[in-house]
This record gives structure tokens, C-alpha cells and sequence, in this order.
């Protein structure tokens, strides 16, 4: 048995919060359902406690992560499906909803709302919080009739984006701090230590050994030249910076990326995946097939890829299908070209889109698992390789001042 905290939504209308103890979650939900409650969120508190509390910085305070979205999309599916009117369902949003920007967002909502917009035309008033692939769904299942399960297929999408960003960050964060303390301990080494050996041998009027010396002038630059090296990373990120925020500096950047021998393949699977679950969840949707090609080059980062879609584009008006004109651009690799093959010729190519994407996430996990596997041991490596230099290097330093006559 585990203690749930839980916020639901009485008979009455009124929203509440509490905590109950049950075997699972599917058992919390249903005992609030059962009281005669609209259970809204369910969490355990051991799940709570085992992560830090999100800061949101003072820069950060009129941003809105995919996460709270994913929130704010979960919470809406759960009032629809409760029968509640739009309206309703926002006004009771506007005072659940934890980002303080996100809430005023909502209250906007419902002003335009009440004032004759449909939900699809006051989302688009808001593209920084709400995508075109977002606003497109929406307004595909006001034009069907199927508003809940339009929801439910967002759900889906958000979920399977912020898993595998998930995954992928903490993925790295481990070789990341690794690289950080290992650069930190060699600037020590440098800045500070290096520098009290030097003072030893100048003491003890002995001369300097030639890897002490090599490594002191290291030392001496770095010390007196610390604003030189300051000012040149910086160029070299405003120069790469700038360089990046132009077309052609972007795609040339792009394509060296997707050709790199260990990362392309990597980032070509994300974007195949991130490709495949948005044009799925798209056709799913009932969105059209070339506005839906629209919506995927701006879901798309590697503008390699994304500049292949117009072709695509192309192809599938002429009546070429979709998976020919891929085939032609060589953005997909073998498999994902004959499941998406196989997927037009059985009428499903929605559903073996979003195949697809799941079975290129599982081999993108995969790829990424090797990768963290790699780079461990040779950031441990390398890092111990230029600690262990400098430490024998002043070893052999310390033993030669016994070479010196008395």
C-alpha cells in the first residue's frame, strides 16, 4: 500500500486536494471515482519525493516547457471526458495550472472563448505556447466532432516526445559532469599547483626540469592570457552563433552532423522518429497529407531533412505516394523505407508511421546506451591520461632536486 495525493473535482463543482492510501494508482482513481469524485491528478508521494522540485528562474518565468503542455493537455482530456463544457473545463485549468504564465494564458483562453472563438482560433493566438501541430489537431477534431480523442492522441505524441527527451538528457548528464569535474581538476592542476612547484625549485635554486618547464609556461599563459582565451571563445561562439542563424550555415552545419561516423547515425534515427511519429499522428488526426508534410518541416531541427520535404511535397502531388519521393531524398534508412512501403500498400500508412517511430525510438535508446557506453570510459581516459602526465611529470620534478649539489 502507498499514500496517493490527488486534486479532483467534486459533484458540486468544487475542486479538492487530499491524500489516500491504496495499492496502486488504477486503485486511487477508482475509489475517487466511486466517492463520486472527477479524480484530475494522481501521484504518489514516493514518486514526488524522489525528484527535485522544478526552479523556474526570474528569465524564465514566461516560458512554457512541453512538459506543463503535456500537464495542461492530460488535465483538459480528463474534464472532456467528464462531460464538462469548454468553458468550464478552462475556468477550472485556469486555477489548477501550476506555470503562472501558462494560467494567464488559459484566462485569455476563455475571454476569446466566450467572446465566439473556437478553441483551434484561441490557441493560435498564442504560437509560442502552443505549436501548429498543436493548433492543427485541435481544429481537425472540432471540424470531426472528435475533440476527446484528438486529446488523447496529443497526449500520446507529448508523452513519446518528452520520454525520449528525457531519456536522452539523462543520458548525458552523467559523461557531461564527468567531462566538467575532469576539465575543473586540469585547470587546478594549472592555475594553482603548478605555480607552487615553480616557487619550490626557485627556493631551492635548482633549475627546472624540462616537463615542469613546459608545463609552468602552460601555467604562466594561461594566468596572464585568461581574458585573451575569454575573447576568443566568445568570437568563436558569436561567429558560430551567427553563422548557424543564416540558411546556408544552418544546412551546411546540419549536413557535416548527419555525416559525423558515430553521432549521424544517431541524430538521423531521432529525426526519422520525431518524422514518423508527426506525420502518424497527423493522418491520424484526419489531417490532410500535405499540410500535414507542412507541419512536419517545422517540427523538424536538422535542416537537412527539413529541406527535403518540399520535394516530397512535390512528389506526393503528383501522385508518386509518399514513400517514392522519400526513397529519392535518402533521408530514411532501409527499414523505415520498406515498413513505410508497407504501410501504403495495406491503406495503413498512419499506423505504421507511428510504428516507425516507436521502433526507431527503442533503437534509438539503443544507439545512445553504446554511445554513453563509448564515451565513459574514454572521458575517464583521457582525463587520467592528463592528470596522470602533470602528476608524474612534477614526481620526476620533486626527485631531481636531489641531483642538485649542496
Amino acid at each position: 500500500m502507498a499514500f496517493f495525493q490527488y486534486k479532483a473535482i467534486t459533484a458540486e463543482g468544487k475542486i479538492i486536494e487530499g491524500t489516500l492510501e491504496a495499492a496502486d494508482e488504477r486503485t486511487a482513481l477508482s475509489r475517487l471515482e466511486q466517492q463520486g469524485q472527477l479524480p484530475i491528478k494522481v501521484f504518489s508521494e514516493e514518486a514526488r519525493a524522489g525528484w527535485l522540485p522544478e526552479i523556474r528562474f526570474p528569465w524564465r518565468r514566461k516560458r512554457v516547457t512541453q512538459q506543463d503542455l503535456l500537464v495542461f493537455t492530460q488535465e483538459l482530456a480528463t474534464l472532456s471526458r467528464a462531460g464538462l463544457p469548454l468553458d468550464r473545463s478552462l475556468t477550472i485549468l485556469s486555477e489548477l495550472t501550476e506555470n503562472s504564465y501558462l494560467r494567464e494564458v488559459v484566462k485569455d483562453l476563455l475571454s476569446e472563448i466566450k467572446g465566439g472563438r473556437s478553441l483551434s482560433e484561441a490557441l493560435s493566438l498564442y504560437p509560442r505556447v502552443f505549436p501548429k501541430l498543436y493548433v492543427n489537431m485541435i481544429r481537425a477534431g472540432e471540424m470531426a466532432g472528435v475533440q476527446n480523442s484528438i486529446l488523447e492522441r496529443l497526449i500520446s505524441y507529448l508523452e513519446g516526445a518528452e520520454e525520449l527527451r528525457n531519456y536522452f538528457v539523462s543520458s548525458l548528464v552523467y559523461p557531461v559532469i564527468l567531462a566538467l569535474v575532469g576539465s575543473a581538476s586540469v585547470v587546478v592542476m594549472v592555475t594553482f599547483v603548478i605555480p607552487k612547484f615553480a616557487a619550490i625549485f626557485e627556493n631551492a635554486g635548482a633549475p627546472i626540469p624540462l616537463p615542469m618547464q613546459l608545463m609552468l609556461n602552460l601555467s604562466l599563459f594561461v594566468t596572464g592570457y585568461w581574458w585573451l582565451l575569454l575573447i576568443c571563445a566568445l568570437a568563436v561562439a558569436i561567429f558560430f552563433r551567427r553563422r548557424l542563424a543564416t540558411e546556408e550555415g544552418r544546412l551546411k552545419w546540419d549536413r557535416m552532423v548527419l555525416r559525423m561516423p558515430l553521432l549521424g547515425t544517431l541524430f538521423q534515427k531521432m529525426e526519422v522518429s520525431r518524422f514518423s511519429r508527426t506525420l502518424g499522428t497527423l493522418l491520424t488526426s484526419a489531417v490532410p497529407l500535405i499540410p500535414s508534410i507542412n507541419l512536419v518541416k517545422e517540427v523538424i531541427s536538422n535542416q537537412a531533412i527539413a529541406s527535403t520535404m518540399d520535394r516530397i511535397k512535390s512528389g506526393v502531388k503528383k501522385g508518386e505516394g509518399l514513400s517514392k519521393p522519400i526513397r529519392e531524398a535518402g533521408i530514411f534508412p532501409p527499414l523505415a523505407l520498406h515498413l513505410l512501403e508497407v504501410g501504403e500498400e495495406t491503406g495503413r500508412l498512419d499506423a505504421m508511421l507511428l510504428q516507425i517511430a516507436e521502433t526507431y525510438d527503442r533503437e534509438l535508446r539503443t544507439t545512445l546506451k553504446r554511445l554513453v557506453a563509448l564515451f565513459e570510459p574514454a572521458i575517464i581516459l583521457i582525463m587520467g591520461l592528463v592528470i596522470g602526465v602533470m602528476v608524474v611529470s612534477m614526481l620526476y620534478s620533486i626527485f631531481s632536486i636531489n641531483d642538485v649539489p649542496l
